[in-house]
């Protein structure tokens, strides 16, 4: 296709010619000291216009000529750019290969060439990407007198430059990381700090940020994270409800007092207040801290609702309410005895409502729900066995010796 339009072209040129030039009459005289020449006024066309392509030539052989050394300093700059960009590729491959030495050195060549090319080092990206990657380098070397070094330069040289933001956040996440890796939670929770708002709510970033408050033993902040994790699915749905439900029992477990209990628990997010190993793990923790009213209010409207929990979490919500019955009210009876009616096969639930049972001093209904919940492998040892001594200060109650020496004995068979 391409020869066919070119033939039509010359066709065309040869027509527009043989139309123009056909006719030779015009005549071109030219004076010069006395003497006149004729020519026709084709050949004088022509030879203006070889005359032009003789100028046009001269005139761009000695422009060439001129800009000769300008552009062999061009060729020089491009070649030591092509060198220094190669060495950059050769680290970052070695250091993806964990030749961590190797990657210093083609990073720190790199470097070199360009601080000895003055037209390469305006580059600031370069530059920073450089010694990013010589600093990484020195980190998985345990050179931290070098990584500091080298980190403190691309953050010197990602804050001067202009058009090098992605490089200052990751030379900021990277200190971070490393920070973490030397166990230093507040220069990671610092650095995290500086980052701008957008930043900061990354998902990387705010793994990064959960690490350091775990690590700075800061629950309450940790917490939050990881919720915000969970929100921009940072994590499984099961990771992340089993990663909530610990660090919600690193804040409960924090408390040194019953106000301090009592602060955490209205600063949990109303999700992990509704969570019932939460509620029993707070629950827990307030009675052993005297708070035992409070305690039962917190688990009391997971008791109105048992039929909507699992298994598991009935079993956690009714040793929560084992531990703190001193002081019950008679308030509790009714949805207490529906509870072991509800669920008669569940040993947590009858040790639960026995215990309550025998606070109250019903021994009668308490003795059967106790038997059975001791005599329930299922049941943890540790409450089959306060299940046992019950029995045997019931039987106590009821003035037979024999009966308690024997649930004594049971007991302490399960020390």
């Amino acid at each position: 296709m391409r020869s066919i339009v070119w033939f039509v072209l010359l066709f065309a040129v040869a027509v527009v010619a043989a139309t123009t030039l056909g006719g030779n009459d015009g005549l071109v005289s030219l004076y010069w000291s006395g003497r006149r020449i004729d020519l026709s006024l084709n050949l004088f066309l022509l030879l203006m216009a070889l005359a032009c392509v003789v100028l046009v030539t001269v005139f761009n052989g000695l422009h060439a000529l001129v800009g000769l050394p300008r552009r062999a300093r061009e060729w020089r700059v491009a070649r030591r750019d092509r060198t220094a960009q190669a060495a950059l590729r050769e680290a970052l491959a070695q250091y993806f290969g964990g030749r961590y030495s190797r990657a210093q050195k083609a990073a720190q060549r790199a470097l070199a060439i360009q601080a000895d090319t003055p037209e390469l080092s305006q580059d600031n990206e370069f530059t920073v990407l450089g010694h990013l990657l010589a600093a990484g380098s020195a980190h998985r070397l345990q050179d931290r007198s070098g990584r500091d070094k080298a980190l403190e330069r691309a953050l010197e040289l990602a804050r001067r430059g202009t058009g090098t933001r992605p490089a200052d956040e990751g030379a900021r996440l990277l200190a971070a990381e490393w920070a973490l890796d030397d166990r230093d939670a507040p220069r990671a929770l610092e650095l995290l700090g500086e980052l701008p708002t957008g930043v900061a709510r990354r998902t990387h970033a705010l793994r990064l940020k959960l690490q350091a408050a775990r690590l700075g033993r800061q629950p309450q902040d940790a917490l939050r994270t990881a919720r915000l994790l969970a929100k921009h699915q940072g994590f499984s749905k099961g990771a992340a409800q089993g990663l909530l439900r610990s660090l919600a029992f690193e804040s409960l477990d924090g408390a040194r007092d019953a106000e301090q209990l009592r602060r955490v628990w209205q600063a949990l997010d109303p999700l992990d207040r509704r969570d019932p190993f939460v509620a029993a793990r707070a629950a827990a923790q307030a009675g052993a801290l005297g708070a035992g009213d409070e305690a039962r209010g917190w688990l009391r409207p997971f008791w109105e609702r048992l039929d909507e929990l699992t298994a598991d979490e009935r079993a956690a919500v009714a040793l929560a309410l084992a531990g703190v019955l001193p002081g019950v009210g008679p308030e509790w009876l009714p949805r207490l005895e529906a509870a072991a009616q509800a669920f008669p096969r569940e040993a947590a639930l009858s040790y639960a409502v026995g215990m309550a049972l025998a606070e109250r001093q019903l021994w009668g209904k308490a003795r059967r729900l106790l038997e059975d919940a001791a005599a329930d492998a299922a049941l943890a040892a540790a409450a089959r066995r306060r299940a046992w001594r019950s029995l045997a200060r019931i039987a106590l109650e009821e003035g037979d010796t024999e009966r308690a020496a024997r649930c004594y004995e049971s007991a302490a068979a399960l020390d």
